[in-house]
């Protein structure tokens, strides 16, 4: 996730921000993707969970655009809360749509996710912090419409973070299972580097890939370029745009507006 600067978003801009909302909002509409293992704008995450008794809502849309058609969410509504010190609840609640360039299109709930992040080392000035953030997706989606995966997956990952100045860096990754009769394991592995340009906006940058050992021709390699901005401390803007460069040459779109509550908001 974008780390939002020093940690707390301080964006100073005073002007009304409702029209740019609007026009944030719309977007997120039209670019949709909905994935297991993001983290805002980005796949891959951070071990940084939300302060403690903070929230944040994003009202989000994510797109993946393939050969066979784009799929995503329009929107997703993901909800984040620091429940105790170091550690937050999390849940993604999606409107899926399949739009298939052979057979029908549909829209409709898709899978839930749900998920408990736990930092457990802090970060100094030797040692990165490190933390655990597992999900578990529910097949609540329609699979024969292509509005889910049709089985629940869990994915185990352990992420890292370390940051000098106005750089900050993490990554990490972990295996996903998805629970079937004969399960399936797949892993995940991703590395993000960003600066803060100011207190506005924050720029980052992502190589991640997704290894299936039983089915290598599903395998893939990909990059991402993201930011956030931040008009003030509650409000901020967040997109994506990235492709594979090894595998099925997917294109991703990622675009959410991000309403963040608490003292010294996150």
């Amino acid at each position: 996730m974008v780390r939002l600067w020093s940690n707390s978003p301080r964006g100073r801009l005073k002007e009304p921000i409702l029209r740019a909302q609007f026009i944030v909002f719309m977007l997120g509409v039209c670019f949709l993707r909905f994935s297991l293992y993001a983290g805002p704008p980005f796949h891959t995450d951070d071990p940084e969970p939300v302060e403690l008794y903070h929230w944040e809502f994003y009202c989000a849309s994510q797109m993946t655009g393939s050969q066979d058609g784009i799929s995503g969410t329009a929107p997703h509504f993901e909800i984040n809360y620091g429940i105790f010190p170091e550690m937050q609840i999390h849940i993604i609640v999606p409107l899926a749509f399949s739009h298939p360039k052979i057979g029908n299109s549909a829209y409709g709930p898709g899978d839930v996710e749900l998920g408990l992040k736990y930092r457990f080392v802090n970060e100094t000035s030797s040692m990165p912090q490190v933390g655990v953030f597992p999900l578990l997706e529910i097949p609540t989606g329609n699979a024969e419409k292509g509005l889910g995966s049709g089985n629940a997956q869990v994915f185990i990952p352990l992420w890292l973070q370390k940051s000098w100045g106005q750089w900050t860096t993490y990554g990490g990754g972990g295996c996903l299972v998805t629970i079937t009769p004969d399960p399936l394991n797949s892993w995940f592995v991703g590395w993000e580097g960003q600066r803060d340009f100011s207190e506005f906006i924050t720029i980052g940058a992502e190589v991640f890939g997704t290894i299936i050992p039983t089915k290598s021709s599903e395998n893939e390699a990909a990059f991402t370029i993201g930011a956030t901005v931040n008009f003030n401390d509650n409000h901020h803007v967040l997109f994506s745009v990235g492709r594979d460069f090894a595998g099925p040459n997917d294109l991703f779109l990622y675009a959410a507006y991000q309403l963040t509550i608490g003292q010294g908001s996150k």
